[in-house]
């Protein structure tokens, strides 16, 4: 026995003495590495997105590359793979990951009647829970092996990851992704600095909208500059703190959509950062104006599926914007690289992670570049985030991490073997399955002279039994190493059942057994005849044809154009011109835009190379101004605090809102887009021109003043919003008034901080005042640089505003509603104030009981400059006819009725010195009617601005045609799609969204007066 017992330790330290180099031996909790040697050999291997080498060996030390390339040296000791006719690729770095973070957990939030103002998270943070940048992921970072796994039989080895939490999300780590200890895995901390505009788990109301979150991370800026600038003993801030110490590294910004990317891009600029936008896969359909930008994008592998548009009341509610992102969506990436926008490939977004290789394949097949797209999953996110000094190509030096494959990984049927991560193995599909093809002299039982021939790839083979001349079978062959099934009919007319065969593949030899059709036990013998002679692949003479791909259109989908409108030179002959001047109404006269504005007005005008329209019949005016709107917005309400006039409407602006088109066609081509009614002190506007294709901040109407939105009444106590709803202050008329006044109070303190600061002799030593958005706002209205349209009704509370104005110094601006405007023109007048009403609405919630339709007249006629405004999608497409209504209540001439909806809202908005009127030197912003304008027959047939044209009514008929072909063609392909077997999901009809006074939003819930068709006029 004791001989027996040394045998064994003998040979047991005779393998540790063997293998030794691939232990570990822990001392004091420090790992001892003796490495491995290894060296894989007659590889092609792509060591990056440049770089090929045929026949090339990768020699590996431990976790990391020894050396590249041909004729190295390789150490005694080395274990050698030979991997002739296969391939090494890096392996894949995944960008933008939440592997081994903890989950979020998000609690539920309180009625948004319930705010909750306070952030529940104790200690020396910031006061708002979505502002985290002290989250640091490589403190939380625990392993996960199965979701490890999941990503490595995607191709990656290495991720960057972050908390994905809050507005400012804190800083990301570099993880390889190994099973085992975490301090091996964990590669580099504090890789990248987070941001979105979603505010993730916080329990704090605000903010509730996205104007709320672009706001408060503005805020943020600037309390971090603050808190830098700040002297000694101010405070410590543990967020604003780390906030300043991670903008040194990369700056990541969940974006998500194409829009946000812009929205986004504005903060950029304000603050002197450059942003990697994390996109959606939409950044085609705004490439030019991503690019212009200069950022870089990661983004996502996520086509939609086609839809199931079988049924034609199905297909009726999908948009063509959703039926061409379907199709156009694989050639993203394509664009891209196409327009030297540099990107990395993320798997997020992604319902089903093993669709990312296919649809990355896909991408290829939709025009992307190989080399493009091995750069987007390696080079790139390694450079863009800083790591490449570990990952992202076969360097020595880096990390071990790479791939084995069959084939070229763009190709459909090419198979992962291996991902090796640091060194260490994971093997994916066997390697080491021989390749059994060749002609085989088959014996079946008794039956010989059989044949069983295997081609195809090596990895996929193709089997073929041949009985005899005129009996060629091909069975079902399953396999799982060198072990075979197969299940075959000798003579599929006469056999009654399926030969079933169990064999086992050794050295050019298949031998098994198992029962024939009878139910009989044979025997199966098949012996290599000829090996199998590769046949050398035809040098591809052309690349694959890409898919035929509909139009990129401005904006995206119905009534876009493949070309923007561009400013022309127009003359308009022989028109009746209503000119909103002392002229008149002039007949048969002509008008000439030149440059993007009204170069002459006149008869028997002439102008070399311009485009002429013949006026004859037809009436030219100004396009009408829409004092009052919510259209072309993402949020309306940021309804979680009675003061919030640090938002911007101009920052949720959606140019691709379908209104935007149909008001054109109903002649507006200006609108100031109003913060709602839920706040005293609500947001500032954004006054744009209805530039359909544009982007939201070419449709912004430049160097002109600021305007912001107050309101009064109901909507602003909330007394109309259920019981739940009364608890935020004021809930009474005078605490409307309290509101006001220490708002303002607030801004004088304020104010007078930074006057005191500008002006100290010792400056240099001082801490600055921390600057406020929501004071700037106010301080702006004291300062005359930014102007009040006050939400309106009741002659009491108009009285009180008024007054509170003139005791502060500022004059309120509009009021607009103002359907007790009647009793107070006088006051009004006084005061200097302008009213925008609508012309005969009443009794839609009791602060409107005594409105009345001769409102807009009886203010008129006491000398104020009065206006009617839509405050509606709908109505906005019919203001000619509102206008209209004057002239019936109230006796008001056509021509001061037409300039209700032009020149007086122009007067409103002090843009009457550029707009408003047809007058040589003003903006060319014109409408050429069929008909008098005032006139329910009226149609605009061109809408003109900037002398572009926005809207022909010819043009829009060819549109619709040409919208119901490329519907009927995208159905269509769906419809082949769907028959070739491709997934296919249900239509889900979606309401449209009309925003309003009162509208209120939650994310992308609608919630507040009108929650259940979320098209009400309750809240006007």
């Amino acid at each position: 026995m004791r001989k027996l017992f040394r045998t064994i330790c003998l040979l047991w330290l005779s393998a540790v003495a063997l293998h030794a180099q691939t232990l570990t031996f822990p001392r004091n909790g420090v790992q001892d590495e003796r490495p491995n040697l290894y060296a894989f050999t007659n590889a092609t291997i792509i060591q990056d997105a440049g770089t090929t080498i045929e026949g090339a060996t990768l020699l590996i030390k431990g976790s990391v590359i020894e050396a590249v390339g041909k004729n190295i040296a390789i150490p005694a000791g080395t274990t050698i793979i030979d991997l002739k006719g296969k391939r090494i690729y890096p392996s894949f770095v995944e960008p933008y990951s939440s592997y081994g973070s903890p989950e979020t957990k998000k609690e539920a939030r309180a009625f948004r009647g319930d705010p909750q103002f306070e952030s529940k998270k104790p200690g020396a943070y910031n006061w708002n829970q979505a502002i985290l940048p002290e989250n640091d992921a490589a403190a939380l970072f625990t392993g996960n092996s199965a979701q490890a796994e999941e990503l490595r039989k995607l191709g990656f080895g290495a991720v960057v990851s972050h908390i994905q939490d809050g507005i400012v999300r804190g800083t990301s780590s570099l993880i390889a992704l190994i099973d085992g200890r975490d301090q091996e895995a964990l590669l580099k901390s504090k890789v990248s600095a987070h941001y979105s505009f979603s505010k993730g788990s916080s329990t704090q109301d605000y903010p509730n909208s996205l104007m709320g979150s672009v706001a408060l991370l503005r805020q943020t800026y600037y309390d971090a500059d603050w808190y830098k600038k700040a002297k000694k003993n101010t405070e410590f801030n543990i967020s604003l703190d780390a906030f300043n110490q991670n903008q040194g590294i990369p700056q990541v910004f969940e974006a998500n959509d194409k829009l946000n990317i812009l929205r986004a891009e504005k903060i950029a600029k304000e603050f002197g950062v450059q942003y990697i936008y994390k996109g959606f896969g939409d950044e085609y359909q705004r490439i030019d104006d991503i690019k212009a930008s200069g950022a870089a994008l990661i983004i996502p592998l996520n086509f939609p599926s086609a839809y199931d548009v079988e049924d034609p009341f199905d297909a009726s509610v999908v948009t063509l914007a959703e039926m061409k992102h379907w199709e156009l969506a694989p050639a993203n990436a394509s664009y891209l690289a196409k327009a030297n926008i540099p990107f990395a490939f993320t798997s997020s977004n992604l319902k089903n992670k093993s669709d990312f290789l296919t649809n990355l394949r896909k991408a290829v097949e939709y025009g992307l570049d190989e080399k493009a797209a091995l750069a987007a999953l390696t080079s790139v996110p390694a450079q863009l985030l800083k790591v490449e000094d570990k990952v992202g190509s076969l360097k020595p030096g880096l990390l071990a991490n790479f791939l084995i494959t069959s084939d070229n990984i763009f190709k459909d049927g090419s198979i992962v073997y291996e991902n090796w991560v640091k060194g260490k193995k994971y093997v994916l599909a066997d390697l080491a399955v021989a390749d059994l093809r060749g002609n085989y002299d088959l014996i079946l039982g008794s039956k010989s002279g059989l044949k069983l021939n295997i081609s195809g790839k090596a990895e996929k083979p193709e089997y073929q039994i041949i009985v005899t001349d005129s009996i060629k079978v091909t069975p079902k062959v399953s396999r799982s190493g060198n072990l075979l099934t197969f299940i075959f009919k000798t003579d599929p007319k006469k056999d009654k059942g399926d030969t079933r065969i169990s064999a086992l593949y050794d050295k050019n030899t298949i031998k098994g057994s198992g029962e024939n059709g009878e139910g009989t036990y044979t025997s199966f013998l098949a012996s290599l005849k000829d090996a199998y002679k590769e046949t050398p692949a035809k040098a591809d003479t052309a690349k694959k044809a890409v898919p035929e791909l509909g139009k990129i259109t401005f904006p995206f989908g119905t009534y876009g154009s493949e070309e923007k409108p561009k400013t022309e030179t127009i003359l308009i002959k022989n028109a009746t011109v209503w000119t909103n001047e002392k002229g008149g109404i002039l007949q048969n006269t002509d008008v000439l835009l030149q440059n993007g504005k009204i170069a002459q007005v006149g008869k028997n005008l002439s102008s070399t190379g311009a485009k002429v329209i013949d006026g004859t019949g037809k009436h030219l005016t100004n396009g009408i101004f829409d004092e009052h709107s919510h259209i072309a917005l993402v949020s309306v309400n940021e309804g979680t605090q009675s003061v919030s006039a640090e938002v911007r409407m101009e920052d949720v602006v959606n140019p691709e809102d379908v209104n935007i088109y149909r008001q054109l066609a109903g002649g507006v081509t200006s609108s100031q887009l109003l913060h709602g009614s839920a706040n005293c002190i609500g947001g500032q506007s954004a006054i744009i021109k209805l530039k359909w294709g544009e982007t939201a901040e070419a449709m912004k109407i430049k160097n002109m003043d600021g305007f912001i939105k107050f309101a009064l009444g109901e909507n602003v106590k909330q007394a109309n919003w259920g019981d739940r709803a009364r608890i935020r202050f004021p809930q009474t008329r005078m605490g409307v008034e309290q509101v006001m006044m220490d708002a303002f109070l607030r801004a004088k303190e304020y104010e007078k901080s930074w006057n005191d600061y500008n002006k100290a002799a010792n400056k240099a030593s001082l801490t600055p005042p921390r600057r406020d958005l929501e004071l700037d706002a106010l301080v702006e209205i004291l300062n005359k640089k930014r102007f009040i349209t006050c939400h309106s009704y009741v002659q009491s509370e108009i009285n009180m505003l008024m007054k509170v104005a003139d005791s502060l110094g500022f004059k309120i601006n509009t009021f607009t509603h103002i359907l007790e405007g009647y009793k107070v023109a006088d006051k009004m007048k006084a005061h200097g104030a302008s009213g925008s009403t609508f012309s005969d609405w009443w009794a839609y919630k009791m602060e409107v009981k005594e409105a009345i339709p001769f409102n807009a007249a009886l203010m008129s006629k006491v000398g104020i400059n009065t206006s009617i405004n839509s405050d509606d999608a709908e109505m906005a497409r019919r203001l000619n006819q509102e206008a209209a209504k004057t002239v019936l209540y109230g006796g008001i001439s056509e021509e001061e009725a037409w300039k209700m909806v032009t020149l007086n809202p122009a007067k409103m908005m002090h843009l009457d010195s550029r707009m408003g009127s047809i007058k040589a030197g003003k903006e060319a912003d014109v409408v050429l009617w069929n008909n008098n304008p005032l006139s329910v027959y009226a149609k605009p047939e061109k809408s003109i601005i900037d002398g572009a044209i926005y809207f022909d009514i010819e043009k829009d008929l060819v549109l619709r045609e040409k919208i119901a072909s490329e519907r009927n063609r995208l159905i269509q392909k769906m419809l082949s799609a769907k028959a070739g077997g491709a997934a296919t999901v249900k239509p889900e009809g979606k309401k449209a969204k009309l925003m309003h006074c009162d509208t209120m939003e939650e994310g992308s819930v609608i919630v507040g007066a009108d929650a259940e068709t979320t098209h009400s006029d309750s809240g006007k």
